[in-house]
């Protein structure tokens, strides 16, 4: 009898053992998921802060990774977004000695054995199709992950990779807004434990949280880089305003109005008044191809080169000659400019036109009331080296009697669109010159802009529109 109480003793004694020791497994559980849950609010507390202070995308980058990491105990992690062209997930962190989740070819693995540094490279370097991988198994999958060992994931099932770690992986598709920005993962060694179907609830929650922490800093980021865009472009309007007339030119014998009316911040249209040597003075209307900053460049270069060579000479093709023999080295193909440019002998009325590919100008007749168009061959400055160009654009001489007006004029001006797409055209250009000419450049000027925006009515410009008009008192 004694026996069998001392065996029931000891049964009862190594129950309750086993029962101690689930207890203290329970508690210790317990208290790995209340510190996980801890390091989590914490990671995402700090990660608020983190975007408060206005870091840098690859600062965010760092910290949203690092941060998994740390709350998960994990080896390592990385961070994939969206190429522009959201065909391929690109690598923008990686932690350091994280173990790869892609496929490394065999000769990068050779290469490695005797240079670390060539895996890392190639990790950092390497692009991930949207289709491809595991990477791209959680894109695709919409949801997060958890691949108990990324050995045995199909993706790698192909001759030319080799995926040599045993390494257990927790990953995520992060979207914000309903737009899908990249995939976050974290990885674990098998001999580390692995990851815990807890370690997975509680990394789902955070990207859930990172995902919509990363989407509003990359919009309020994107906000902050128009901000300081659109300021850089403000100031560059402001110089490039200076580099256009403020007032009118005092050329005895004529009276000139212009005036550029930009359909963005940078113009790609300008005109300029020129005093020249010999009691002469020079007019230039031009438009270089495209919009904003590199049409806005060009005519800087073209203004400056102009200026230059009209000093040397009083002839405008031999000036239009030089300038496009300087500038043809650095127009790129896809860009040229239209320019006429014409020389006034101060009282006479006598000009010279030459046209390099420009708008053909329009003359108003004092004593007929008719408008002519003038329209002397030329080609556009930077399509040909100068051969051609030279053999073509000449100078062509005009006389202007009391009351004539020269319309100078960019294509913003016959290609302004209204609501129905029907353009301004030459025909109410001219009758709408037509009938302001009589009253002086001054009018042509605003006649002409004032019909132009009646016609648009509340559509965007869609070009810039540069105006010049030359009475002969």
């Amino acid at each position: 009898m004694v026996g069998v109480t001392a065996v029931l003793f000891v049964i009862c004694l190594l129950a309750l053992r086993k029962a101690g020791i689930r207890l203290q497994q329970t508690e210790k559980e317990k208290e790995d998921i209340l510190g996980e849950e801890l390091r989590m609010f914490d990671f995402l507390h700090h990660l608020g802060e983190a975007i408060e202070k206005d870091i840098t995308r690859n600062q965010l980058n760092k910290e949203i990774v690092d941060g998994f990491s740390k709350v998960l105990g994990a080896d390592g992690g990385v961070l994939y977004l969206l190429s522009d062209d959201r065909k391929n997930l690109v690598p923008k962190y990686i932690s350091k000695d994280c173990p790869p989740l892609v496929g490394v070819p065999v000769e990068i693995r050779h290469r490695a054995q005797r240079d670390p540094r060539a895996l890392d490279s190639y990790m950092r370097l390497a692009k991930v199709s949207v289709d491809e991988g595991v990477i791209g198994a959680a894109l695709a999958a919409g949801e997060s992950l958890h691949i108990p060992n990324v050995k045995d994931h199909e993706s790698f099932r192909d001759d030319f990779v080799r995926y040599e770690e045993n390494v257990s992986a927790l990953l995520s598709p992060l979207t914000h807004g309903g737009r899908d920005l990249g995939v976050v993962a974290v990885v674990k060694g098998l001999q580390n434990g692995g990851f815990s179907h807890n370690d997975f609830e509680v990394f789902r929650s955070v990207a859930e949280q990172s995902a919509f922490a990363m989407g509003n800093a990359m919009i309020h980021q994107e906000l902050a880089e128009k901000r300081k865009m659109d300021a850089e472009l403000r100031t560059a309007r402001d110089v490039q305003n200076v580099l256009l007339p403020t007032s009118e030119p005092h050329i005895p014998g004529y009276r000139v109005s212009g005036s550029n009316t930009p359909a963005r911040m940078i113009s790609g249209d300008y005109f300029d008044y020129m005093d020249l040597e010999g009691g002469k003075s020079g007019v230039v209307i031009a438009d270089v191809t495209g919009k904003g900053v590199p049409a806005g460049l060009l005519m800087a270069m073209c203004r400056s080169v102009l200026r230059l060579t009209s000093k040397n000479t009083s002839s405008p093709s031999e000036a239009l000659n030089q300038v496009n023999r300087h500038l043809f080295p650095d127009v790129r193909e896809d860009m040229f400019v239209s320019l006429a440019y014409v020389v006034l002998t101060h009282g006479t009325g006598d000009l010279l036109l030459s046209r390099a590919g420009h708008d053909a100008p329009l003359m108003f007749r004092s004593n007929t009331r008719t408008v002519e168009l003038i329209k002397p061959p030329g080609l556009a400055i930077g399509i040909d080296e100068g051969d051609v160009f030279e053999r073509v654009t000449k100078d062509f001489p005009m006389h202007m009697e009391s009351g004539d007006c020269l319309l100078l004029y960019t294509d913003g001006v016959c290609e302004a669109v209204n609501k129905e797409d029907n353009e301004f055209g030459s025909k109410r250009l001219e009758d709408e010159f037509l009938k302001s000419a009589p009253m002086g450049a001054e009018a042509v000027v605003d006649s002409i802009r004032q019909a132009v925006s009646l016609f648009v009515g509340d559509l965007p410009q869609m070009d810039d529109i540069t105006l010049i008009a030359i009475e002969k008192r």
